[in-house]
């Protein structure tokens, strides 16, 4: 490997000489990138004589300026341009990049699916905070043999069951990102969480790495979006991976799926609702009671597919447009009873749409049940506005703002760890959404 130490272009480095407008762009980076790989790095002579070189050589105009947008920083001629470059490639931005991303907790229940994973009803979500997954990826040019080249490692080990799985992901998004298949990709993924905690791994783990791929994507200079146009792309490539994924990239609260309650909402990616929302619900809590750690009898695949048959579905459909209005207004007002009211309703229709499909299934368990009862006991005696869900699984959440948070604890502890497979919950609050480690 050697290092670029003369101002002599390398061969690479001269086909730029033919490239015009925002195309030369892409290109300096691309082969910076590459100089890179090559020489492990550039020496201080090697920066100078490069940037020297680039000053001299390829003076940039006024409209791939503009093209630069946000990136460009006011550098005003390549010198200060490739300088920044160079800078950035010596802290290896252009080697890896690392996510952290949490999961999210449905209200309104995105249940039943059409077209290429577009939503049968509008949802929104809590985004959690200390339920996430990080995920880091490291990619490096290859021959471009059409290939997917992909290692993947979940907590530092081997999984080939998620690896066959984020490797269908990827062949499926070829569309969208046909150079992945240029790079050799080493993915490392962890939860701060089991996986068998009834949390939904699924949203925060593909909407992870979908952070990671349009970052990647920028890296190698084929984008260069604003921050909202890259947070809605990214919450796109996750929803590809997994529906409610989407949802996990926005802090506070995200709404996914078309809806005439919500103004630029979409099918395709979930929108933000956060800043809309009443101050009460940015701190609110959703602690989550371990009624069974067991696998779930039918996924979420499965589940969403039995709602093409369901009699039910119609109905569900526009029960699930009217709690949306009933929800929204209810966030916007601080309105705690009818959030509570709307989520619990929601969380039972979730279980009974899959009671009366074909085949059915019973996902609740007995201390479920026992549960449900004595919040509902608890709340009629104390008062307190402690409301629960559900995700299609037996694990209980508790939904409940922050200023009673000691007094549920003290219930928690003395009424219900005895109902939560070895005593054991996870305690969560409302976040701040999706952050770059890298």
């Amino acid at each position: 490997m050697a290092l670029i130490k003369s101002s002599r272009p390398p061969p690479y480095i001269k086909k730029c000489l033919f490239i015009s407008g925002s195309s030369r762009m892409h290109t300096y980076r691309r082969f910076l990138y590459k100089s890179v790989r090559e020489g492990g790095g550039i020496s201080p002579t090697g920066q100078d004589r490069t940037r020297d070189w680039f000053a001299k050589k390829i003076p940039i105009n006024r409209t791939s300026q503009k093209e630069l947008g946000s990136e460009r920083l006011l550098f005003d001629n390549d010198y200060y341009f490739c300088a920044a470059l160079i800078f950035q490639i010596i802290n290896q931005k252009f080697m890896k990049t690392h996510w952290r991303s949490p999961s999210n907790l449905a209200i309104i229940k995105y249940w039943g699916k059409h077209g290429r994973q577009l939503p049968a009803n509008a949802s929104i979500s809590f985004t959690l905070n200390n339920a996430y997954t990080e995920t880091s990826l490291e990619f490096e040019e290859k021959e471009k043999n059409g290939i997917l080249d992909l290692e993947f490692l979940f907590e530092n080990q081997i999984n080939t069951e998620f690896q066959a799985k984020v490797h269908k992901f990827l062949h499926s998004i070829s569309d969208f990102m046909p150079f992945l298949t240029d790079y050799k990709l080493s993915i490392n993924s962890h939860n701060s969480f089991p996986h068998s905690a009834g949390i939904a791994s699924s949203a925060s783990g593909m909407s992870a790495l979908a952070l990671c791929l349009c970052s990647m994507e920028r890296t190698i200079g084929i984008t260069n979006e604003n921050e909202e146009i890259f947070f809605r792309k990214a919450s796109q490539i996750a929803r590809l991976g997994s529906g409610s994924a989407c949802r996990s990239i926005y802090p506070q609260l995200a709404l996914w799926g078309e809806s005439s309650w919500a103004n630029f909402s979409s099918d395709n990616y979930a929108i933000p609702f956060g800043d809309k929302a009443h101050d009460v619900f940015h701190s609110y809590h959703d602690d989550i009671l371990m009624v069974s750690k067991a696998k779930k009898s039918v996924s979420s695949t499965k589940g969403h597919a039995l709602m093409n048959n369901n009699p039910f579905s119609d109905i569900r459909y526009q029960q699930a447009h009217e709690n949306m209005g009933i929800l929204l207004k209810a966030l916007q007002e601080g309105n705690i009873k009818t959030f509570g009211e709307i989520a619990e309703q929601e969380a039972l229709q979730l279980h009974a749409l899959m009671m009366t499909s074909s085949p059915s299934y019973i996902l609740m368990e007995g201390n479920s049940i026992e549960i449900i009862k004595r919040i509902r006991e608890w709340r009629k005696t104390t008062k307190s506005p402690l409301y629960f869900s559900l995700d299609a699984g037996p694990n209980m959440h508790l939904l409940y703002p922050d200023h009673i948070q000691s007094s549920v604890k003290k219930f928690i502890e003395s009424d219900l760890l005895e109902l939560c497979e070895d005593r054991e919950y996870l305690q969560d609050v409302v976040g701040e959404g999706a952050k770059k480690l890298i």
